[in-house]
C-alpha cells in the first residue's frame, strides 16, 4: 500500500500527514474490541513525575515537549511558581506513544500531527487503533487485514497498539498517585478506572 502523496493511501489505512478531513473506515460492531474506559479528566491528573514514571520518559523530556507544545498536560498547565503541571490519563498514554515513535526515528513533524489526530479521536477509535510506522509516515490502522495490506505493501517496519499502550499505562498508574482536581486529595495506588466506578455507583 503506498501512499498518494496527498494525504491519503492506495487502500484502507491512511497515513497520518497534515490535516486530517477524512474519518478512517470503521469496523463492525461485532469485531470491534472493548473500548477502554476514560477517567474523568477535569477530576483526575497526574503529576509531571508521576507521568514520567508511567510512559517511561524523563522529566526533561517531559518539560521539553510541555514547553514546545508537542504534549500539554489537559487537566493543568503550569501557571506560575509553585503551580504543578497535571497530566490526565490520555495525556500519560499519549507521552508513552511519542516516546515510541521517536525511538523509532519518526519525525517530529509527523509526531506531531499523531499526537493531534490521537487527541481528536474517540476513545473506541483508539482502543481498536494501530500506528504503523515506515520510519518515515505514520499510517492508522483500525484492522488486521489494514495492517496486512501495509506490511504487504513494504510500507510498515513497525506497530503500535494504541489499546494495548493505553493499558499498560492503566496498569502503571494504578501503582502510582493520582491526584483530585476539585480537592487536591492524594489518590494513592489509583487505578484511572476506580474513581470513574465508584461515582457510577454512588450515583446508581
Amino acid at each position: 500500500m503506498r501512499s498518494t502523496g496527498e494525504g491519503t493511501a492506495a487502500g484502507s489505512a491512511f497515513p497520518i500527514r497534515g490535516p486530517l478531513a477524512q474519518s478512517s473506515p470503521r469496523l463492525p460492531a461485532d469485531e470491534a474490541v472493548q473500548a477502554v474506559p476514560e477517567p474523568e479528566p477535569a477530576l483526575i491528573g497526574y503529576r509531571g513525575p508521576t507521568a514520567c514514571a508511567a510512559a517511561g520518559i524523563t522529566y526533561r523530556q517531559l518539560d521539553y515537549w510541555a514547553r514546545t507544545g508537542l504534549v500539554e498536560p489537559s487537566v493543568r498547565a503550569a501557571g506560575g511558581s509553585g503551580t504543578q503541571r497535571l497530566y490526565s490519563f490520555r495525556d500519560v498514554a499519549v507521552l508513552k506513544i511519542v516516546k515510541r515513535l521517536l525511538d523509532t526515528g519518526v519525525s517530529l513533524q509527523n509526531i506531531r500531527t499523531a499526537v493531534q489526530h490521537l487527541r481528536s479521536r474517540e476513545l473506541s477509535d483508539l482502543a481498536r487503533m494501530t500506528l504503523m510506522c515506515d520510519g518515515a509516515t505514520v499510517y492508522e490502522c483500525t484492522s488486521p487485514d489494514e495492517v496486512v495490506d501495509l506490511l504487504q505493501g513494504g510500507q510498515g517496519v513497525f506497530g503500535i497498539a494504541v489499546g494495548v499502550v493505553w493499558r499498560e499505562v492503566e496498569g502503571a498508574l494504578a501503582q502510582l498517585h493520582g491526584e483530585r482536581v476539585d480537592t487536591g486529595e492524594t489518590l494513592i495506588g489509583h487505578n484511572p478506572a476506580d474513581e470513574l466506578a465508584r461515582r457510577r455507583n454512588r450515583a446508581g
